[in-house]
């Protein structure tokens, strides 16, 4: 599934809301780097690659602005090595 992931720059993280359920995943900025810190799908939503697309949301962001990442979250570090693309956002 395709979602269009709002990147609310001013909060610092990437959202999405599906039948009313906010899921959402939370990061800091720094000196070119963002670091991921928090992903967050409520339980009800789990399974239905949320947290995938907020994930590959905020890398494509990084990646279009020039940014390293690094991946405080759990989630967010997986997602990296099973996807060898991004690795090269790495910091």
């Amino acid at each position: 599934m395709s979602r269009d992931i709002k990147h609310d720059s001013a909060q610092k993280r990437f959202e999405w809301t599906e039948e009313g359920l906010l899921s959402f995943q939370t990061y800091d900025w720094q000196d070119g780097i963002m670091t991921i810190l928090h992903t967050e799908v409520p339980e009800a939503a789990a399974g239905r690659g949320i947290a995938g697309d907020l994930t590959r949301s905020a890398l494509d962001t990084a990646r279009a602005n020039g940014w390293k990442v690094k991946a405080q979250c759990a989630y967010a570090d997986a997602f990296i090595r099973r996807h060898p693309e991004y690795m090269d956002l790495t910091a």
